[in-house]
Parts: C-alpha cells; structure tokens; sequence
C-alpha cells in the first residue's frame, strides 16, 4: 500500500466511519424512545398494588368534556353527576362556543348553567375555560359558523387584522361569559383557548398568533382582574414529537413559551406515552417523558413559576385514557390499551408528583384527562379505570 493511498482512501474511509458514529450517536436517543408493541393486551389488577405517591398540597381533579361522553354513547348529564360524587378537588368545564351562540347575538348559556350549578353543589372548585377558537375536548375547536364564511387559511397565523369579525366575536363572547359567572366563588382561575398557539392537531396547519391571543386575555382581565389566566401547552416528551412542535411553532413559540409571557397559571399537558402510528394489531409508539431534555424544559417551567409570587404550574391534562393512532380511544373487551392501562392512571400522576421533589414550587394542581373513558369502560364491564382513580383518590 502506498502513502497516498492511506492519505486519501483510508482518511475517506475514516471519515466515513466518523460521520456514521456521529448521526448513530444522534439517533440513539430516538431510537430508545420508541417502542413497537401490540396495541390491545390483556388487563391484570397490577393498579392495585401500585404505589401511590402522596399529593400533599396538590389538589386533584378532572376535566369534564360533554361532546366527548355524547361520542362515546353516553348521556352528558348523568356522566357529569356520575364524576361529581367522587371526592375530587377541582373541575375544568368548557364554554363551547358554537353551541352557546347558536345564531349571531343569541346566546344559550342552559348546559353551562347546569354544569357549574352540579359543580357547585358537589363543592367543587371550578376552572372555566371562557371558550375562544380552541377549546379542550375533540375537535377542539368550536367557532360558530356565522362567524367563519370560508376555512381558516391553512399555513398562516391568524391575527386580528386580517380577522376581524373573528377576533371581535371571540372577544364578546369572552366578555359575555365571564360577565355572567364571575360572581361564582366556585370558580378559581380562567382559561383562554386551548393549547393558544400549536397547531390544531395535525388536521390544520393555521395557528393563532399571539396579538389575537393577547386580544382575548386584555378582555378577560378587564372583565375581571380578580382572578387567574390559565394557558395551557403541550409538553413534549419525545424529541421526535418536540422537533416537530419547534418547527411548527419556531416563528413565536410554542403555547408553553407564550405561557410564560401571559399567563398567571401555566397548565401542562402531559401524555407520557402515545401512538403515533399502526399497522393492523401492532402500534408504534413515543415514550421519552423521563429523558434529560424533557425534564430540563419542565425545570425551566417550575423556575418560572417561582420568579413571582401568585404563578402556578398546573398539570391540566394528566393522561388517564388512551392515545391510540385513531381520534377516539379504543374499547377492546377483556383488553386494554397500551397506551394507558388502568395502572398508567396511577403511575402517570406518581410521575408528576416526583416532580415536586426538590422543586423550587410544588404543582398547584393535577387534572386526570380521560374521565369520560372510564364511565364507557364501566358501562361495558371493566371497572378498572374507576377503580384505579378511586384508589389513588383514598391513598393519595
């Protein structure tokens, strides 16, 4: 072998090799925070011999989506009555926009009404999401037709000026809600939109920018500066999933990033587990939640809670359902999906309870999301998702 031939080649071949342990180095990460497995398993009693972390100062609570107990068959108010006689804390319930102003000016408050009046007389505290654009529960988003003659624009962000009679509706029926139910003590804090400024899903690519988000949180502060914001935002916990939110949002920021310029109370929407993909009885999913990268932004949300008095740091959606590749949580008899079984209740809340530890603020509040779920999975014979709350609300 000649010189020149390990002076080109060989430093070719060395390189090669360099830059292949590079992008394997990279990818590793990913690569352990995938998980192929079968969708639907068999259930075991596991969730009765989990532990249960304590929630000291913590309160717990669950949030209350009517549209999705009428998708699942079940009947709305017997759903809700049903929710109301467990010793939780705290209630979130939704001023859905389309169905509370039916025709332009007319307003229908009835379902709300009874929903804060049950609250109330189960002694519930309530945080209320003044409706918006977005709000909580599938399809997430609730615009009364009258008020969008054409789809929103896909890829753009949707600001005040280019929306007018949007941004205007949006902010009196803000200034209507919250006029009529400020004088309920129930009621603790109030949310605006739902995850404000991501992508809705992935069915759209619009998103609200943050002067028309600013436009709705001006009018609810000046329709009551008494209480609290809440903004909600999706934390990550996959780098997959985390790449692809910076990307979508990188122009100004995911909701999480926007929280923390507005917000009093920040809620943090955690799935520790999800499926992102399926081919017949097999899914592939993203679990990274106790990884580095994701703690150290979740640190960063608790420092700035901590920089003034009167912050928050609020889990509003602790996944207690499914979050399977369709848009309705599968119901398999004698199985449960992997995505969350009946123990993953239970583990996922210990999970944000160690949170707290060592934590500059503890977690003001813990919202189990998939309430609806558990009473379809009752009524067809598996108790356990009920079960499992109702443990983890005794030992807790």
């Amino acid at each position: 072998m000649t010189a020149s031939s390990i002076d080109g080649s060989g430093r070719k071949g060395l390189r090669t090799v360099a830059v292949a342990a590079g992008v394997a180095s990279a990818l590793a990460p990913l690569v352990t925070q995938i998980r192929v497995n079968r969708a639907a398993r068999p259930l075991t009693d596991r969730w009765q011999h989990v532990p249960v972390e304590r929630r000291g100062t913590t309160k717990l609570g669950i949030s209350f989506r009517p549209r999705q107990a009428e998708t699942l068959g079940l009947d709305a108010e017997d759903s809700l009555h049903t929710l109301l006689r467990y010793p939780f804390d705290l209630i979130r319930l939704g001023a859905y926009w389309n169905t509370m102003e039916p025709e332009p000016g007319k307003f229908v408050f009835d379902e709300l009404d009874r929903h804060v009046e049950a609250a109330e007389r189960a002694g519930k505290q309530i945080i209320l999401s003044a409706g918006g654009v977005k709000t909580f529960g599938y399809p997430e988003f609730f615009v009364p037709d009258h008020y969008l003659p054409e789809p929103l624009p896909e890829g753009v962000l949707i600001r005040p000026a280019d929306h007018r009679a949007l941004s205007d509706g949006v902010v009196a029926f803000i200034d209507r809600v919250v006029a009529r139910y400020r004088d309920h003590e129930s009621i603790v804090a109030w949310q605006v939109e739902h995850e404000a400024t991501d992508p809705l899903g992935m069915e759209h690519s619009w998103r609200l920018s943050t002067s028309f988000l600013r436009r709705e949180i001006d009018a609810l502060r000046t329709a009551d500066p008494s209480r609290p914001v809440l903004l909600n935002g999706f934390l990550p916990t996959s780098l997959a999933v985390g790449a692809q939110q910076w990307w979508r949002t990188r122009d100004q920021g995911d909701s999480l990033v926007v929280a923390k310029k507005y917000a009093d109370i920040i809620g943090i929407d955690f799935y520790p587990r999800h499926a992102v993909a399926a081919l017949g009885s097999t899914s592939v999913y993203f679990d990274g939640s106790r990884s580095p990268w994701q703690q150290g932004r979740r640190r960063d949300l608790f420092d700035w809670a901590a920089t003034e008095p009167g912050r928050e740091i609020m889990v509003t959606e602790g996944q207690a359902e499914p979050w399977e590749a369709v848009t309705n949580p599968p119901n398999p008899d004698n199985e449960g999906m992997r995505s969350c079984l009946p123990e993953h209740v239970i583990e996922n809340y210990n999970q944000c309870m160690g949170w707290n530890y060592g934590a500059p603020v503890r977690i003001s509040g813990y919202l189990f999301w998939g309430a609806e779920y558990w009473l379809l999975r009752d009524r067809d014979g598996d108790p356990r998702y009920l079960r499992a709350f109702e443990r983890l609300l005794d030992k807790s």
